[in-house]
């Protein structure tokens, strides 16, 4: 790991991260084409610099954090325990799924569903405008959608989205909704690896770590900005093509 490649994974995770279009994916993809070893370093490293993300969801929405979304918080927290409980059970089995191809059958599965979501979607009309208007079982349902994206490819963010637009959630809250539940995902993640791993930063590996998670947070927070103003005015559609171009050419490559 030098510090070329430590901005171009930064770039890649901020930019990925909160579009539902797998982070972890782009992550895998890259590391490849950069021809970087998957050593227990690089690996790590990959999942750290998610807090960097983290912090940027902090930044951008740094009025919830407080007692006055106590309610909020309880609605993230239990959206958060399907995908806890899935993921601590089969974690073993998840990481052997790590490989291009079975990333590239995700990504093309996961833009048939936006594409298929949005013709479903066309003349309804969302039931939930704003945050505050969610209740326990949309959130619950939203939930257990996430567990998808334990699947390589599947996007946190993709699966979250999904699942909060089929319970009658507007784009814009989906999305909303999908970056705060984010938090302990990647708290959970980020965290176990930094404690396991960070031996592997020690010297000269300390360097590029800090300047990927630079890199990670601020174009996390230039993105969730930019999605944010795309959304008031475009649907999911392109990003469901993207997934389906982007995973074809993936098989080919592969």
């Amino acid at each position: 790991m030098d510090v070329f490649h430590s901005v171009i994974l930064g770039l890649v995770e901020g930019a990925t991260e909160f579009l539902p279009i797998s982070s972890t994916g782009h992550m895998i993809v890259v590391s490849q084409w950069l021809g970087m070893e998957q050593t227990e370093g690089n690996k790590a490293f990959e999942v750290i610099i998610q807090l960097a993300a983290i912090l940027a969801v902090i930044a951008n929405y740094k009025e919830r954090f407080t007692f006055k979304h106590v309610r909020l918080w309880s609605q993230v927290f239990v959206a958060f325990l399907p995908v806890a409980i899935v993921g601590f059970l089969f974690r073993h089995e998840i990481k052997a799924m790590f490989s291009v191809p079975i990333v590239a059958t995700m990504f093309i599965v996961g833009g048939v569903i936006f594409l298929l979501t949005e013709r479903w979607l066309k003349d309804k009309t969302a039931s939930v405008d704003s945050l505050e208007s969610l209740t326990m079982k949309q959130t619950l349902w939203i939930g257990f959608a996430q567990i998808f994206a334990l699947i390589p490819g599947t996007s946190r963010a993709g699966s979250t989205i999904i699942g909060a637009l089929l319970v009658g959630v507007s784009r814009k809250v989906s999305a909303e909704f999908s970056f705060l539940l984010a938090l302990p995902v990647m708290v959970a993640a980020s965290g176990y690896d930094l404690l396991s791993s960070y031996k592997e930063f020690a010297g000269e590996q300390l360097m590029p770590l800090i300047i990927g998670f630079v890199v990670a947070f601020l174009s996390a927070f230039v993105v969730m900005k930019l999605f944010m103003v795309f959304l008031e005015k475009f649907t999911f559609v392109a990003f469901g093509w993207y997934r389906i171009i982007f995973g074809a050419l993936l098989l080919f490559f592969a």
